[in-house]
């Protein structure tokens, strides 16, 4: 896909930002998960199989600042860039990862640590979006929710768990707000609908090199802390976030939040032969 910025085709460098010391789930990147033929494997493993697993060429890397997940990730053959421990979160760290790569790329893809169940063509959308555009300065992807994880979100919201993240948008697919509470409110008669507004965000961001390297100076926003989500720090200071909304995969496309969803993602994996 050429990129309108530069006439000739995007660069594309996918960071996988990887930091230990998690408050919700410490040392979350090494947690092992079985794969369908019954061995298992440190998460940051599975990441880096379904980073490298998006077609067109792009540049993988870690990004951390632990040495046993650096250790990790180089026995897995991967280019690892260290990064500070004072990054408050993924995106600070893939900014953070630009002063350690030999070449600066067009687009930077922040492909989340705990997002091994994203399929390539997720990706291939999210590029081909910002190739596109040279307006989209950040963009993630979204998929309508199914009654199965529609009924997974509420779940997890009435058992007090912080599970899934999802986003309202307007016209312009822009996105308007981010929540790990399940927005637009759902009457209880409707749970379940299929064509129910009820967007799940896949954890994965793209930018403009600019636009990421300016995010560590803007303030952090009370929403973005109450929340727990970095991209509310570009709504809140009034940058937008493009919501490229992609197909369904055919299977659920959940993140490792929490310990308890290690069972649920390993009859993913199971289910998909992987």
């Amino acid at each position: 896909m050429p990129d309108t910025v530069t006439g000739g085709p995007a660069r594309v460098a996918i960071i996988i930002p990887s930091r230990f010391a998690s408050t919700r789930y410490p040392a979350k990147p090494l947690a092992m998960l079985r794969g369908a033929d019954g061995s298992s494997k440190a998460l940051i493993e599975w990441t880096l199989a379904a980073a490298r697993a998006v077609p067109g060429g792009a540049s993988v890397h870690v990004a951390t600042d632990h040495p046993k997940i650096a250790e990790a990730a180089r026995a897995a053959g991967a280019s690892v860039l260290m990064t500070p421990e004072s990054c408050a979160n993924g995106t600070e760290r893939c900014a953070a990862a630009l002063d350690a790569l030999d070449d600066l790329p067009d687009i930077v893809v922040n492909f989340q640590g705990d997002a091994l169940l994203t399929p390539p063509f997720v990706i291939e959308a999210l590029i081909a979006a910002m190739a596109a555009d040279p307006t989209i300065k950040v963009a993630t992807p979204v998929i309508r929710a199914s009654s199965a994880v529609q009924r997974r979100l509420i779940d997890d919201q009435r058992a007090g768990r912080v599970g899934g993240t999802t986003v309202t948008f307007g016209h312009a697919h822009n996105a308007l707000y981010f929540s790990k509470s399940v927005i637009p409110h759902l009457p209880p008669a409707r749970i379940g609908d299929p064509a129910l507004p009820l967007f799940f965000h896949i954890g994965v961001y793209a930018y403009r090199v600019a636009a990421l390297r300016a995010y560590a100076d803007l303030p952090v926003g009370t929403l973005e802390l109450l929340e727990g989500l970095e991209q509310l720090r570009f709504l809140e200071a009034g940058k937008p976030v493009r919501i490229v909304e992609v197909r369904d995969p055919g299977h659920d496309l959940w993140e490792l939040n929490n310990p308890e969803d290690i069972p649920f993602i390993e009859a993913i994996l199971a289910q998909r032969g992987i």
